[in-house]
């Protein structure tokens, strides 16, 4: 008898991939929640309770998402609309499976000003709603696993305690630290910034102008690196990986490795990605850059990042679909190992917020979240989705 219980699921004729190869002629058994191994053969298996015809299709690894602020348009669709926070995660949640994604670092943002546009769910109180809300989900019914990123600004001053209070609490899952300021990061080119905070019609630059926003600034008050080292060393206590944002240089790359960051997301060139591995961190980079051939901020090209092996982790960023089909495109179109690609959306992630025990890639004993993948029309999609080996969903595509 695999398990005590008659819950055993074969999954048949697929093409599974693992951290390394791609399997081929052998069946996958699931054992209640976890992957129980391959079989050659269903003869004599009077424990398996479904069996799941692949018919060709990959199975991968569920994604796991640690960078993703989709969660704020399903909240606040439009500036002066605002959807209950229950029911747009719930709504969130499904679209997000059919995109393959099974673990979602939702990330929410504590900024100081409105630079980037009026921020309802950037405030204090929401943020610290929508955490109580991704804690209480998995106590009722949900989809997915659903995990907080938390996002610090280093000049809101204020969230430096609710950081640390939220770290205690357990509420927050991955922490990073960003520097917006302009003339450096992902804003260096001051056109691109006047041009990206001009869209977001924010009040300051309403109020101040451009000129008033570069003064602002230049005299605002930023969290101490004291702080921020008080920040990583509590959350790398409660298991919570540190991230940096937009590093362009090895001067900020070695000052965020002595405070304590772990990961370095969107580094802004191919020489700051290399860096940022020879100094141990795992790197970043979007999938929607890769869709897209390119940066839309005129930074690094996510693709030419995995080529040059500068790119541990692929994220949503703000496009969740773009994941799965990124992953594909560069084995196509580039020649990647599909191993590899699905890692960089897998086994990665789990591993650099720590949770690869359990999550990432498909191994004995580990938690059976796992996807069905067929290729339609040139493009991947989600036919089966399986979280803690319940069959969460299933899509067929008519013609």
């Amino acid at each position: 008898m695999i398990g005590e219980e008659k819950s055993v699921i074969a999954i048949k004729n697929g093409r599974v991939v693992t951290s390394e190869e791609i399997v081929e002629g052998r069946i996958l058994l699931l054992d209640r929640d976890r992957i129980y191994g391959f079989s050659d053969s269903l003869e004599g298996a009077e424990d398996v309770e479904r069996v799941v015809n692949a018919h060709g299709r990959y199975v991968i690894p569920g994604l796991i998402d640690v960078h993703s602020d989709k969660i704020e348009q399903y909240i606040q669709p439009r500036p002066m609309s605002q959807i209950d926070f229950a029911f747009a995660l719930k709504v969130c949640e499904r679209d997000l499976l059919s995109a393959g994604i099974t673990t979602m670092y939702h990330s929410l943002s504590l900024f100081q000003d409105e630079i980037f546009g009026k921020g309802m769910l950037r405030s204090k109180d929401n943020v610290q709603k929508i955490a109580d809300l991704i804690e209480g989900i998995h106590s009722r019914n949900h989809l997915i696993h659903h995990r907080l990123h938390l996002r610090v600004e280093i000049d809101n001053l204020e969230a430096f305690d609710i950081a640390g209070d939220m770290i205690r609490q357990r509420k927050a899952h991955l922490l990073s630290f960003m520097d917006h300021t302009p003339g450096q990061g992902q804003y260096s080119n001051l056109a691109v910034y006047q041009d990206t905070i001009t869209q977001y019609n924010g009040r300051e630059i309403k109020t101040l102008g451009f000129d008033g926003v570069l003064e602002h600034h230049k005299n605002k008050a930023v969290l101490s690196f004291g702080q921020l080292r008080e920040l990583a060393g509590l959350a790398h206590e409660r298991g919570v990986a540190v991230a940096s944002h937009d590093d362009d240089s090895g001067k900020k790359l070695a000052i965020n490795k002595e405070i304590g960051v772990d990961i370095s997301e969107f580094p802004i060139s191919l020489q700051t990605a290399r860096i940022a591995k020879t100094l141990g961190l795992y790197t970043v980079v979007g999938s929607a850059n890769i869709l897209r051939n390119g940066s839309h901020s005129g930074n690094l090209s996510a693709a030419e990042a995995v080529l040059e092996d500068c790119a541990d982790i692929i994220c949503s960023d703000y496009y969740p679909a773009a994941i799965l089909h990124s992953l594909f495109l560069m084995h196509a179109k580039h020649g990647v190992p599909l191993p590899q690609m699905v890692n960089k959306a897998t086994l990665n992630p789990a591993r650099a917020t720590r949770i690869d025990g359990d999550y990432g890639s498909i191994e004995p004993g580990k938690k059976a979240d796992l996807l069905i993948v067929d290729i339609l029309d040139g493009y991947p999609v989600v036919t089966h989705s399986f979280v803690d080996g319940v069959a969460a969903a299933r899509i067929e595509y008519r013609r």
